[in-house]
C-alpha cells in the first residue's frame, strides 16, 4: 500500500515540475533527457545491481528493456505533440484511459483470476476515469490529432504491461531499472543532438529534479507491483486512478484550475473504486 502511494505522490510531483516548468523557462525535452542518466545513477548508486551476475538474464530480456527505453522517451515527446494538436484535455484523457489494454493484459496474458467483484470494480474504475477526465467543447486542432491520441494511449498501454513483465523478478529490479534508464537517456539525447538543441543551466536542474521523482515514480511501481503479484489490476487502477484523483485536487487547490461537477463525482467514484479493488484481493 505504502509503495503504491508513494509511486502517485511522485507522479503527481512531475506533473507539476511540468506544469510550472513554462514559467520557469524549462525545456521540458531538456529536462527529461537530462532526468533519465539521473535516475540511472540513482538506482546505481542506492541499489548497487550487479550487472557481472545478472548479464545472462539481462540478454533474456533484451526485447523488453530494449522496447521500454525507445518507448519512454518517444511517447513523452508524441504526448507533447499531442497536446498541441488534440488539446490537454483530449491527451490526458488518451493517457489515463490507456488503463484498457493492462487490464485487458491481466487476464489475458498474465493469467489474473477474473471474479464477478473485479469485474464490478473495473467496470466503476472505468466510469470514474471517464468521469475524471471529461472536459466539454474540447475540439482537436489538425488532421494528426487522432493519430497522436492514439500513440499516447497504445504507447501508455504497452508500457504498463512491459513494466509488469519485467517486475515478475524481484532480484532484478535495479539492474532493469538503471538499463531502461540508460537506454532512454540514450535515445533523447540522440534526438535533441539530432534538433541541435541549444541547452539552458534551468532546463539541466529540471532535469535532475526531474530525474530524482522519476527514480522514485518507476521505482516505487515497479515494488507496487511485487507486493501485489497477483493482482496487477489493482496496480494498474489504483495508479492511474490515484494519480488523476490527486493531480485534479492539487491542480485545482494549487493552480486554480477550473473542474465541473462530473470532474468532482469521478473523484469520488475513483476512491470508491480503488477501495472496491483492494477488497477483491
Amino acid at each position: 500500500m505504502y509503495y503504491l502511494i508513494f509511486s502517485i505522490v511522485c507522479s503527481v510531483a512531475v506533473s507539476i515540475l511540468l506544469k510550472i516548468s513554462k514559467n520557469q523557462k524549462i525545456s521540458i525535452n531538456q529536462a527529461v533527457a537530462v532526468n533519465y542518466p539521473v535516475a540511472a545513477i540513482s538506482a546505481f548508486v542506492l541499489f548497487k545491481p550487479n550487472f557481472n551476475s545478472n548479464f545472462n538474464i539481462l540478454l533474456s530480456e533484451w526485447q523488453i528493456l530494449l522496447l521500454l527505453g525507445i518507448l519512454l522517451p518517444a511517447v513523452f515527446i508524441i504526448m507533447g505533440e499531442c497536446v498541441n494538436r488534440a488539446g490537454i484535455a483530449k491527451s490526458d484523457a488518451a493517457q489515463r484511459l490507456s488503463l484498457f489494454l493492462p487490464i485487458a493484459a491481466a487476464f489475458f496474458i498474465f493469467g489474473e483470476t477474473l471474479s464477478l467483484g473485479k469485474i464490478k470494480a473495473v467496470i466503476l474504475a472505468i466510469v470514474s476515469l471517464a468521469a475524471l477526465v471529461y472536459k466539454p467543447k474540447v475540439n482537436t486542432n489538425g488532421k494528426g490529432a487522432v493519430w497522436t491520441l492514439l500513440g499516447v494511449w497504445l504507447g501508455y498501454g504497452i508500457i504498463d504491461i512491459l513494466f509488469k513483465q519485467l517486475s515478475k523478478n524481484a532480484s532484478m529490479t535495479a539492474t532493469n531499472l538503471c538499463t531502461i534508464f540508460v537506454l532512454s537517456a540514450i535515445v533523447l539525447f540522440a534526438y535533441l543532438i539530432i534538433k541541435k538543441t541549444r541547452w539552458t543551466a534551468k532546463s539541466i536542474f529540471g532535469g535532475i529534479v526531474l530525474g530524482c521523482l522519476n527514480f522514485g515514480n518507476i521505482y516505487f511501481y515497479f515494488r507496487a507491483h511485487q507486493v501485489y503479484n497477483n493482482n496487477p489490476t489493482l496496480i494498474f487502477a489504483a495508479m492511474n486512478l490515484g494519480v488523476i484523483s490527486l493531480g485534479t485536487i492539487i491542480g485545482t487547490a494549487v493552480f486554480k484550475e477550473k473542474i465541473n461537477i462530473i470532474n468532482i463525482v469521478g473523484i469520488f467514484l475513483a476512491i470508491i473504486a480503488i477501495i472496491c479493488l483492494f477488497y477483491t484481493i
